[in-house]
């Protein structure tokens, strides 16, 4: 490797920085055979202008509770997060795992994982996700500064900065994110929006010609336009919006992408794929780089954050002796505060949840609205609400008001007809750390917010999604309304747990696996219809949903039943009631609750076996869905009760005759395997 350049001795820091980054960038693209240079060199001005003057945040302990958030929401440019992480010092971002990006094993994935990366607050890729996940760290952070500043002590007083491209801003998700932070006030969230002018076709004019700074003025924040390389306006814009009170802003920054390659700068070629290593070389010549230095880090840039990394950390060092004198004074706050960073449940929450009995059926989202209540009173940290239909969902706990612009102690939130902006504002919510957010609406429009369910499971999160009106007995709303087929896309997901409790009983277990399960993504599938409530002096216990599946009762205990019955949701009481019938003719039937297929998988084999006999082949499944997936639960032998089309508008009574959903047809299909 050739010697640093003499006038790396002599550049000034502001240039040195910005060029290491580009150049990072450069050989990590073209080391990797892929990736996406344009943005992480088109906004490396931005990012150390950022990074060195107003991110409050400290490499030693990427954990610490007051940093500010750093959002990289065209997450395709991940080489400037990890460039950035990197030069501040985080330990575990070593230049090998520069070197080894997009590789297997290594911490430098394509897109930022946050699950993986220490210092990558939120998992981004799908353009528009990490707007949503913005807003709900904004959200966060107003609601911890509401429940545990004093005038005396801000103990959270920190902000929420993103960068955005037009990728982002083309994406639904971030027009619904953009209304509700404008809406809510939310002056602690800053976008710095890469406007750039490219596209992976083109040049965005082939698409895209929003008036920006108009639209996002009509959302209600704050805007300002600037040249996005220019660090001089960088810091203005920046100094500007820490000045903004009562309205969130957007930074629009026009900007070079790929700024520095000669030849591709500025142009659709920038955006993505590796330059080549004739168009390296010409960069690094462009730039005052050695040509054949790779992955170099000058050391004066090394020595610049060394000293940086004194202030940070003098920076939570000031912060700690301030929360430690906030808790001499206010010892139930920092308590407080502590048992919401470790999620601690009361040992005793079975107990104060309300018990149902037998006496008169209850809708599961009836009972879950009462369960949610007695929650809100035991678990200070659980906040949600619903798309705009929580007097449907049951999800609206008067008692403990709405988060809104002038009350961000409100733990009711109300995110408006926006169920992908909702999905991924719920998991910004959980990325904050400390809270257990939920967000609710009808179980057919999960269609319209899958992404950041998705999403919210891979990065181990714990968001609870709660979804009324679950099958065709939603009735006269009709096919449009009425879900078939997302049972079954839900449990695609790999680890969301889908609970859909078969009574009232069952939905309490729901919301305390939900609770429990804290790096897992929860959906509680709940009726419409009033069902059935189980006597549980003749049944199981309903603590058995927290196995995932359970036996609820036999006619002949003990012995080796003639035939099972599995049902889950409304179609458990139609199990039972048949297997009534069945054991009145002499059958020794069995009827098996199983309302979360993740959550019985994960018990021990013997488990599973007990509750589901291999030696028992003749098996019905009821389920008010289409059967994808049931075939490793009834297998080769058994049968399954369910719905493999869309569903009408009629009354839900005569839509169940009409799709065969009553104890006669399952009964029917019972007898037939005999």
């Amino acid at each position: 490797m050739s010697q640093e350049p003499a006038h790396f001795a002599t550049e000034p820091i502001e240039s040195l920085v910005p060029k290491t980054i580009q150049t990072l960038t450069v050989d990590a693209v073209e080391k990797a055979k892929s990736g996406h240079c344009g943005l992480p060199m088109g906004c490396a001005d931005f990012a150390f202008v950022l990074w060195s003057k107003y991110l409050k945040f400290n490499p030693a302990n990427p954990h610490w509770a007051n940093r500010d958030r750093f959002v990289l929401s065209a997450g395709h440019g991940s080489m400037l997060i990890y460039s950035l992480l990197h030069l501040t010092g985080f330990e575990k971002m070593t230049l090998d795992q520069i070197k080894n990006f997009r590789q297997w094993g290594s911490l430098t994935p394509g897109h930022p994982e946050s699950h993986e990366t220490e210092g990558v607050e939120v998992t981004t890729g799908p353009l528009g996700q990490g707007t949503g996940n913005s807003v709900g760290l904004a959200i966060g952070q107003k609601f911890f500064s509401t429940t545990f500043n004093t005038p005396e002590f801000p103990v959270s007083d920190h902000k929420v900065y993103t960068i955005v491209s037009d990728g982002d801003l083309q994406e639904g998700v971030s027009h619904e994110a953009a209304s509700l932070a404008g809406h809510l006030g939310l002056d602690n969230l800053v976008w710095f929006y890469d406007d750039n002018n490219v596209s992976i076709e083109g040049m965005t004019s082939l698409s895209y010609s929003d008036d920006v700074p108009s639209r996002f003025k009509g959302y209600h924040w704050h805007v300002i336009s600037i040249n996005g390389n220019d660090q001089t306006q960088i810091d203005s814009a920046l100094r500007e919006a820490h000045a903004t009170k009562g309205q969130p802003t957007i930074i629009i920054g026009k900007t070079i992408i790929g700024k520095g390659s000669p030849k591709l700068q500025g142009t659709p070629k920038a955006h993505s794929d590796a330059f080549g290593s004739e168009e390296v070389a010409a960069t690094k010549r462009n730039l005052g780089w050695p040509e054949d230095a790779q992955f170099l880090v000058p050391q004066r840039v090394k020595d610049f954050f060394a000293e940086k990394r004194k202030t940070w950390a003098k920076e939570e060092a000031d912060w700690n002796k301030l929360f430690a004198a906030y808790a001499a004074k206010n010892p139930e706050k920092a308590q407080l505060w502590n048992d919401f960073l470790s999620k601690k449940l009361p040992s005793n929450l079975e107990s104060l949840l309300p018990k149902f009995g037998p006496e008169k059926p209850i809708a599961t989202r009836n009972a879950g609205g009462d369960i949610l209540k007695a929650l809100f009173g035991a678990v200070p940290n659980l906040i949600g609400g619903s798309a705009d239909l929580a007097p449907s969902t049951k999800t609206w706990i008067k008692e403990f008001g709405s988060f809104e612009k002038g009350n961000y102690g409100g733990r009711n939130l109300h995110f408006g007809i926006r169920e992908h902006g909702m999905g991924a504002v719920v998991a910004g919510l959980a990325y904050y750390g400390g809270l257990i957010p939920f967000g609710s609406t009808f179980f057919v429009f999960t269609d319209y917010m899958r992404p950041p369910i998705r999403l919210a499971s891979l990065s181990g999160l714990q968001t609870i999604y709660v979804f009324t009106h679950d099958s065709i007995f939603v009735g006269e709303d009709g096919p449009t309304h009425e879900p078939v087929e997302h049972l079954a896309t839900l449990r695609a997901i790999p680890r969301v747990l889908v609970l859909r409790p078969g009574d009232a009983n069952e939905t309490s277990y729901a919301w305390i696996a939900a609770l429990e399960h804290k790096h897992e993504t929860s959906a509680i599938v709940l009726t419409r219809q009033n069902l059935p409530v189980f006597d549980r002096t003749k049944t199981a216990p309903a603590s058995g949903l927290l196995k995932g599946g359970y036996t609820l009762w036999e006619s002949k205990p003990g012995t080796t039943p003639d035939i099972i019955l599995i049902g889950t949701g409304s179609e458990t009481s139609l199990a039972y009631d048949a297997a009534q019938k069945l054991a009145a003719e002499g059958k020794a039937a069995r009827v098996v609750s199983l309302p979360c297929w993740e959550l019985f998988e994960d018990q021990p084999q013997a488990y599973r076996d007990s509750v589901l006999p291999p030696a028992v082949k003749k098996r019905v499944a009821i389920e008010a869905g289409i059967r994808l997936g049931w075939e490793r639960y009834f297998g080769d032998s058994g049968k399954f009760v369910g719905v493999e089309k869309f569903g009408a508008s009629a009354p839900y009574e005569h839509l169940q005759k009409e799709y065969g959903l009553t104890v006669e047809h399952v009964l029917e299909v019972a007898k037939s395997l005999f």
